[in-house]
């Protein structure tokens, strides 16, 4: 039973550890766009705009609006 827990606590790290390569390999690949002023403003644009997209659709599916 002991070796039942132990590998059932070993999933979160596993899953942290997925989830924080998944953005290191995601921002990695996205660090050269950041050397040009240009670039970068539109980089952050998009994904600010996609954050906000999501974020506002998702809220208007779940019913979570107020008006």
């Amino acid at each position: 039973m002991g070796d039942f827990l132990d590998n059932v606590g070993r999933y979160p790290r596993y899953m942290i550890s997925l989830i924080l390569g998944i953005f290191f390999a995601f921002f990695a690949w996205l660090k050269p766009f950041f050397k040009n002023p240009v670039t970068a403003i539109a980089l952050v644009g998009i994904l600010s705009g996609g954050f906000l997209f999501l974020f506002f659709t998702l809220r208007a599916m779940l019913g979570l609006t107020t008006v």
